[in-house]
């Protein structure tokens, strides 16, 4: 049994917190600058070219990608040979306390959804606890803003409706979100599980790699079906029209009901933030 001391998670959530807001991980430019490259229209083009530069001066400067920091999303995969000495999610809330306050990121929280009192520390961190074998304890955080976030979207399919309806509605739910979001966008999709597993999937597959594919032969052509058709809508970077909507559309599965065929979007702008340290 190996054994993590709290402040040793809290640390790691600070340091990830202002590491993700002030620089992405390579994949994302690469992406960004190829879909420039690939890009014919003179607003697109420019749009990209913007989006390209304020990465380079975020990442020079230290300084935040975009205003909205985003709400703390953190994924933490303990070994079950891991014993973390101290509250885990207490040690993660003070991270995130310490990294907004230390990095003079946007607080974004509230307290409570219908009075809308900030809770002034960007407190509390929406925390999804992953049991793996093994010693390790990985910490992803992946700060989420609210303008892609609120373009998320899932539904209780039918199995009827079965892979038609998959793509239907996960190039439906991009086509409604159109400029919203902040394209070009990464599409993070799950397929099966329940009402509260789909959503939670589908938030991890944003936090895959750029350019990465399911292993399952039938769901990375899925992905390539899925990105085809959602850069035929045209919106384009920024909204301003052409080639590149999505950056990139990552499918995950998991099983489910005989009865049920759920399917969840979560979608996240061309600031595809996430940070990760293994302790």
């Amino acid at each position: 049994m190996r054994e993590v001391d709290a402040s040793q998670v809290t640390q790691a959530v600070r340091d990830l917190c202002i590491q993700a807001n002030c620089a992405l991980p390579p994949d994302v430019p690469c992406a960004l600058r190829q879909a420039r490259d690939a890009e014919d229209g003179p607003a697109a083009r420019a749009a990209l070219d913007a989006i390209l530069d304020n990465v380079r001066v975020a990442a020079e400067d230290d300084a935040p990608l975009c205003q909205d920091t985003g709400m703390a999303c953190v994924l933490v995969e303990i070994g079950q040979d891991v014993h973390v000495r101290g509250d885990l999610r207490a040690a993660v809330d003070e991270g995130v306390r310490q990294g907004y306050t230390d990095g003079c990121l946007r607080k974004s929280m509230v307290a409570d959804p219908l009075r809308r009192v900030n809770t002034n520390d960007n407190t509390p961190a929406f925390v999804t606890f992953d049991v793996r074998p093994g010693d390790a304890l990985r910490i992803v955080v992946a700060p989420k803003g609210g303008g892609s976030e609120n373009m998320g979207a899932v539904r209780m399919l039918v199995p009827a409706q079965g892979r038609q309806g998959v793509v239907d509605f996960v190039v439906d739910t991009v086509r409604k979100a159109g400029p919203n979001p902040c394209p070009p966008v990464v599409v993070g999709v799950a397929v099966g599980g329940n009402l509260d597993a789909a959503p939670t999937l589908a938030r991890r597959a944003l936090m895959r790699e750029l350019g990465s594919h399911n292993p399952d032969p039938y769901y990375a052509q899925l992905e390539d079906e899925l990105l085809e058709r959602i850069n035929q809508l045209g919106i384009g970077a920024q909204g301003f029209g052409g080639a590149t909507t999505a950056l990139a559309v990552n499918v995950e599965a998991m099983p489910t009901h005989i009865a049920c065929l759920p399917v969840a979007v979560c979608l996240n702008c061309h600031v595809a933030r996430h940070a990760e340290a293994v302790l």
